[in-house]
């Protein structure tokens, strides 16, 4: 099997949709010889954030020294961002003898009755093979969908947990409730493993704490009353906070958005507790460097300066408040013109609620996935969300088209902000980069 063909037969078990359990990746995992054993492993639920503080995570950890595999979902650009190792990306060949050998085994699996793993099984089941050859010093584990029964929950006992914050997404697989949610977020706790929790509503952060209790695992907040933002520019933050009794000056977050120095005090939480759990020694200067080149693809990313283009991973109502928060901040004088895209699974109207009063126009498109709504149909709710307002729509279907539009109609003083699905910024961002936009 080669690079292609593996991906080929991972993007085949799409259609075998996501499913909640552990029934089938521990099936698998068991005819891999479970690699997931014995992996030393930071596991980050979560609604917003995941991401942001996992790369953080990795970041300071390669600085410290360790061999830190980073395993998240899903990828912008290319499919191996999903699974690494320090600032590397797994290599083709590996990738491709990886898919291989998983493939023999989901064979052997239904060969027995076994139901099909999803593609999220298959993926899962690749990484944790992967690292567990590789050895990794540490694996940051972000949950894909939930946490209960979501693939990577098959981890009995993570070094630390972590929960970022909680809120309304995916409630046809996770609830309606924001305590529903919580709850399968919080199935990632083990008992007596220390979990770290940022900042959560009441209600989600009640069952989290019961959670908590019942199995005896320590909870750890990455909440500072002492936090001074000194600046938050589109090149990242420098801020001073006092955390679990230390006082940490002048720490340089080479991430865009506010809402990072809060994801920031989850990973500096996590790595407080990291020495507890291990053998582990993160200096001050790995710590401080780890956090200062720290890059997370797609998260108030800068592509070009003229006119300026920016894509964030906003796709949900949390992330629809952050990315307004950031225009508001960084960007309050410059006419924004949004490039968009969503999935009709998703709470589009609330979505464009958030964003619509910093918008100036809008460009609509259609991401490249079964699940995405016609740029048609998006196009006449924003038309219908603002009534007589004067935001100007223009549907353009085909997303590289639409990236040329955008720009052509961005003012040299504007901007251009990308946003709505993490599966249009990849289409996106190589169109940009690629100078075809410019």
């Amino acid at each position: 099997m080669n690079y292609e063909e593996a991906l080929t037969y991972i993007h085949s078990t799409y259609k075998f949709g996501s499913k909640l359990g552990l029934t089938n990746i521990k099936a698998l995992l068991a005819k891999l010889g479970n690699p997931e054993k014995n992996l030393p492993v930071i596991h980050v639920a979560g609604t917003n954030g995941k991401g942001s503080v996992c790369s953080m995570l990795q970041s300071v950890l390669t600085a410290a020294g360790y061999k830190t595999g980073l395993y998240t979902s899903p990828y912008i650009q290319r499919f191996n961002e999903r699974i690494r190792i320090d600032e590397t990306m797994i290599p083709d060949e590996d990738l491709a003898v990886m898919t291989a050998e998983v493939k023999i085994a989901v064979e052997a699996m239904l060969a027995e009755g076994c139901t099909h793993p999803t593609e999220f099984e298959v993926v899962t089941a690749i990484g944790f093979l992967y690292f567990a050859r590789e050895s990794v010093d540490v694996l940051v584990l972000e949950v894909g969908l939930g946490g209960t029964g979501d693939s990577t929950n098959v981890v009995d006992q993570p070094l630390i947990s972590v929960i970022t914050p909680v809120d309304y997404d995916h409630m046809e697989y996770l609830g309606d409730t924001l305590a529903a949610i919580a709850g399968e977020k919080a199935g990632i706790i083990k008992p007596g493993c220390p979990v770290v929790v940022g900042g959560q509503m009441p209600e989600a952060m009640a069952v989290i704490e019961a959670r908590a209790a019942a199995l005896e695992a320590p909870l750890l907040s990455a909440l500072s009353d002492t936090v001074t933002v000194h600046e938050s520019r589109l090149e990242g933050q420098r801020f001073s906070a006092i955390l679990g009794g230390v006082d940490y000056r002048n720490i340089q977050v080479a991430l865009p958005g506010l809402h990072q120095v809060d994801n920031c005090l989850i990973a500096l939480r996590v790595l407080q507790e990291l020495p507890r759990r291990g053998n582990y020694t993160i200096s001050q200067e790995a710590l401080y460097q780890g956090l200062a080149s720290v890059k997370w693809m797609g998260r108030l990313e800068i592509l070009q300066h003229h006119p300026l283009f920016i894509i964030d991973g906003a796709h949900n109502l949390a992330g629809a408040r952050s990315l307004a928060g950031s225009i508001e901040r960084l960007l309050p004088d410059q006419p924004v013109t949004f490039l968009t895209g969503m999935m009709a699974d998703k709470d589009v109207k609330g979505f464009l609620e958030i964003l619509l009063p910093r918008i100036h126009q809008v460009v609509v498109t259609r991401p490249d996935n079964p699940r995405a709504m016609a740029a048609e149909e998006l196009g006449r709710i924003i038309d219908q969300h603002q009534g007589s307002g004067d935001i100007t729509v223009t549907v353009v279907p085909d997303p590289e088209a639409a990236v040329d539009k955008a720009i052509e109609l961005t003012p040299e003083n504007g901007v251009v902000i990308c946003a709505g699905s993490l599966y249009l910024l990849g289409t996106v961002r190589q169109r940009v980069l690629s100078g075809s936009g410019a």
